[in-house]
């Protein structure tokens, strides 16, 4: 044991003495790299990670909430709205609450040009209408902010619709499945909107754009009135009923409360994780594979500059060793000094890592998303995760910094210091 403590002592004199005479180029050089590996293992994975997440988070702010109250899937509507909306209102958990009627239906473009013309076809396209209170849906989820074009709807409006960008072609990807994009739509043109067979010709009040996987990019936004009429609604009874709660109000307890309370008998209760579409969570285990694979390829890449730049060392040093040995340090004494440098280089590269990181980068993308045409992208960079890539970073750069060092040490102590082969 006493020999042990001895060679790690004279490793760490020789580790020291060796970093502190290195070339101040060499050794930032080296630091970067491992920066760079540090934030390839983890900012790509993140951001990958980060693209679903930020879907994730449009669904939450945009359409569901925390939590979600929809029909039963024997039922058209939820039952006793009124009553269930006074119910959830009254709660202190609860932020914001908004009700909303959803119907399907469809919508027709510049059908006024067209008219008796049975040779031309007619630019129309299924669509998913949502009946809201303006006011209440700003508060919950900042819905004018997303108008590009034209105004948000007042309380007032009539016979007015704002559409979500896949309906408009300029802003769509082209046709797709059951949607087929509205051409020379602009604030102010007017739109036949058909639903439950009720017809009616609706202006354009404005245009939401977002990203593709956006929820109001797929929905056509009217007053919930206009909406209740059109469907043929004789009651206040409606389809969602979308809830924010208060900052570290936990859902999933507050969807038990309300399952308590008798809720659950007239409406389908959701939290958020619960109510996001199927196979988000297996396309994010996707991206967070392919960020891992893209990651381990710079992890490997920062290893052998390690065990180059170790090789290098050791090999001009090779004198040096020998006559270590000749005096008296172990060989065993030598390689610790090389794998303590090589210690140095990953926790320093690391630590720089970690601020650029966590200093700089997660809170700046989190105020500053990521616009993509998929998502708006977020840096995800769990704590834990982080630190198991860090302890691959140690590791893969202690054994590529032992693996030369122990190749020269094992070397003739006398061909060493000779200079022989």
């Amino acid at each position: 044991m006493n020999s042990l403590l001895t060679d790690i002592r004279v490793g760490w004199y020789l580790a020291l003495r060796q970093v502190r005479r290195a070339s101040k180029w060499t050794t930032t050089l080296i630091v970067f790299v491992m920066v760079l590996t540090f934030l390839d293992l983890v900012v790509v994975t993140g951001v990958l990670v980060g693209l679903i997440d930020g879907i994730t988070n449009l669904y939450r702010t945009q359409e569901t909430g925390d939590v979600i109250l929809t029909a039963l899937d024997n039922k058209n509507y939820i039952e006793n709205s009124a009553q269930v909306a006074a119910l959830i209102r009254g709660l202190p958990q609860v932020e914001t609450v908004t009700e909303r009627y959803s119907s399907g239906g469809t919508i027709e473009a510049n059908y006024q040009e067209h008219a008796g013309d049975l040779n031309t076809k007619t630019n129309e396209t299924g669509a998913s209408f949502v009946g809201i209170d303006p006011d209440t849906e700003q508060a919950f989820g900042k819905l004018a902010g997303y108008v590009k074009e034209g105004s948000y709807l007042s309380e007032n409006d009539y016979d007015a619709v704002l559409l979500g960008s896949l309906y408009v072609d300029r802003y769509s990807f082209g046709k797709m499945p059951s949607l087929t994009p509205l051409e020379n739509v602009y604030p102010g043109s007017k739109v036949r909107v058909t639903i439950n067979g009720n017809v009616r010709d609706m202006t354009v009040r404005g245009i939401l754009v977002s990203t593709a996987n956006s929820p109001i990019a797929q929905r056509i936004y009217m007053p919930a009135n206009e909406l209740r009429l059109l469907m043929g609604r004789t009651d206040n009874n409606v389809d969602e009923i979308a809830i924010l709660l208060k900052s570290g109000a936990d859902s999933a307890a507050f969807r038990d409360t309300l399952l308590r309370s008798g809720v659950g008998d007239v409406a389908k209760v959701q939290t958020f994780d619960e109510a996001i579409p199927n196979g988000v969570g297996e396309v994010k285990d996707t991206f967070a594979q392919i960020g891992n694979a893209i990651g381990s390829v710079g992890l490997v890449v920062a290893s052998i500059t390690i065990f180059i730049v170790i090789f290098i060392n050791a090999l001009t040093r090779r004198k040096f060793i020998g006559i270590l040995k000749g005096i008296g340090v172990t060989g065993r004494a030598i390689e610790t000094s090389y794998v303590f440098q090589s210690l140095f280089y990953a926790l320093i590269g690391s630590g720089v890592g970690l601020l650029v990181l966590y200093g700089f980068l997660v809170p700046y993308v989190s105020a500053h998303p990521i616009v993509l045409p998929i998502s708006a992208a977020i840096i995800v960079a769990p704590v834990l995760d982080t630190t198991v890539r860090i302890a691959l970073i140690v590791i893969a750069t202690v054994i590529a910094g032992y693996i030369p060092s122990r190749m020269i040490v094992r070397k003739n102590t006398l061909d060493s210091i000779l200079g022989r082969n």
